[in-house]
């Protein structure tokens, strides 16, 4: 497996701990507080679904696991330690992903919605990690709107590799 591809997963989780580090410090209603404005309406809901990408992208199509609970009831994430654990299962998939994908730049031709695309291991990889920043900007822009900025301080886009 490419290290360079463990590493950079290393930084994403980092960043990503920072985030619920600052989660942490809100009110639960907070977290949970919907805002029609706003894709997925949550903090909580904007994780969920990044938690469901990285499982539908990398233990269904990539790894063919099935009967896997793909999405999670959000109802059961009520706060920031259930959502730890949510993240706790993608962790798990991407480690067995990085330990098994090999020929990371092989085609790959995997289902998604009602086409068929061709990929590789590699792009299943680095695709939910681009999208988890992606939905971070908006979790960060929900949370001044909702007069919860995140705080001043190290830079909110990746972890700086001597912080590993």
């Amino acid at each position: 497996m490419n290290e360079d591809l463990r590493g950079f997963y290393a930084l994403v989780k980092g960043s990503r701990e920072r985030v619920f580090t600052w989660a942490q410090t809100l009110p639960p209603e907070v977290y949970t507080q919907e805002h029609p404005d706003f894709a997925y309406g949550s903090l909580r809901n904007i994780q969920a679904h990044v938690a469901d990408c990285y499982l539908a992208w990398i233990s269904e199509r990539g790894l063919g696991l099935s009967g896997a609970k793909l999405e999670a009831d959000r109802a059961t994430l009520t706060d920031v330690a259930a959502m730890r654990s949510r993240f706790a299962q993608v962790d798990a998939v991407v480690e067995r992903a990085l330990n098994e994908f090999t020929e990371l730049d092989a085609p790959l031709l995997i289902s998604h919605r009602t086409t068929t695309l061709e990929v590789t291991r590699r792009w299943l990889l680095l695709h939910p990690f681009t999208h988890e920043f992606h939905h971070k900007g908006q979790l960060l822009a929900l949370g001044r709107v909702l007069g919860w900025p995140y705080p001043p301080g190290p830079d909110t886009d990746l972890l700086l590799p001597s912080e590993l």
